[in-house]
C-alpha cells in the first residue's frame, strides 16, 4: 500500500504529462458531442486526457481501482481507487476560457488521502495529501483568514439542467446581499483549489459528481478548511459547501435559509 505523500506525487506526475497538450488545444476544438444536456459539453480532448491518464495509472500501479468521468471504471484489488476529470471545465476549455483543469483524486479503503489539481493555461499545480498540507508551485498554503460573511468573496457553480440552474439563481438572490460577492468560473476542482489558498473564501455548489471534487476537497481540509454537505456530514457531492472554519457554520445557515436544499 503506497503513503498518501507517494501517491500524490505520482498524481502529479501523471498530471504533468497531460497538462500541455491539453493547454496548447484549449479554444482550437470543435465540441464533438454533448452529455445530459446542450450544455454539458464534451470533446476528443476529454476522451484523450482520460485515456492517457488511465493507462499511467495502471503502469505504474496494475492493482489499483480508477473511476472517470468519461467512463473509465476499473475494478482493482489493492484498496485503492483513483477518482479522474481528465478536463474538469470543459466549456471553459472549449472556450479557451480560464477555469478548467485535470483534477486527480486518491481514495485508499474509501477514504480520501490525496488530490492533485493542475490549471494547464495558468500553470498552477495544487497538490496535497492527508499529514502533509496543501501546496500551490511547490508552496504551502492555507485557506484565508475571513472570519465573517459579509467579508467572503464566494464561488459557486450551476447545473447543466434549465430548470434547475433558474432555482439555483433564485437562492443567489438570497446569498449575494450577504456576502463580499459572487465568483463563477465554470470549474468545480479549481474552484476548490482556489479556497485552499484563499483566491476565494468559500465555495458553494449542488450536484456535483466524485470527480468533481475528489481532489479539490483534500486540497481544502489539508489546507485548514471544512468540506461537507448542507448538514455539515461529508459530501457525497448532492451538496459541496467548502470554507474556512470560521464562516464554514455561517455559510450552512445561510445556504439553507435561501432554499439551497431545495434546489
Amino acid at each position: 500500500m503506497a503513503d498518501p505523500d507517494t501517491l500524490r506525487d505520482l498524481a502529479l506526475a501523471i498530471a504533468r504529462a497531460v497538462a500541455p497538450a491539453i493547454g496548447q488545444q484549449a479554444g482550437q476544438v470543435d465540441v464533438s458531442a454533448t452529455k445530459s444536456t446542450s450544455t454539458d459539453l464534451v470533446t476528443e480532448v476529454d476522451r484523450w486526457s482520460e485515456a492517457q491518464i488511465v493507462s499511467r495509472i495502471l503502469d505504474d500501479r496494475p492493482d489499483d481501482s480508477i473511476l472517470g468521468e468519461e467512463g473509465t471504471g476499473v475494478t482493482g484489488n489493492s484498496g485503492v481507487r483513483w477518482v479522474i476529470d481528465p478536463i474538469d471545465g470543459t466549456t471553459d476549455f472549449v472556450y479557451g476560457h480560464p477555469g478548467f483543469s485535470i483534477s486527480i483524486g486518491v481514495e485508499v479503503d474509501e477514504k480520501p488521502v490525496a488530490g492533485v489539481i493542475v490549471d494547464p493555461l495558468l500553470g498552477d499545480e495544487f497538490c496535497a495529501a492527508v499529514g502533509h498540507g496543501t501546496t500551490r508551485n511547490g508552496e504551502l498554503v492555507q485557506v484565508s483568514n475571513v472570519d465573517e460573511l459579509p467579508r467572503a468573496l464566494v464561488a459557486t457553480g450551476f447545473s447543466y439542467d434549465a430548470e434547475r440552474r433558474r432555482r439555483q439563481a433564485q437562492v443567489l438572490v438570497e446569498v449575494l446581499p450577504r456576502v463580499r460577492d459572487i465568483r463563477r468560473m465554470g470549474g468545480a476542482a479549481l474552484d476548490l483549489a482556489s479556497v485552499s489558498f484563499g483566491r476565494v473564501d468559500a465555495y458553494f455548489e449542488r450536484g456535483l459528481n466524485p470527480w468533481d471534487c475528489a481532489a479539490g476537497a483534500v486540497l481544502v481540509t489539508e489546507a485548514g478548511g471544512r468540506v461537507t454537505d448542507l448538514e455539515g456530514r461529508p459530501t457525497t457531492g448532492e451538496m459541496t459547501v467548502a470554507a474556512p472554519l470560521a464562516i464554514h457554520g455561517p455559510l450552512l445557515d445561510l445556504l439553507r435559509s435561501a432554499g439551497a436544499d431545495r434546489v
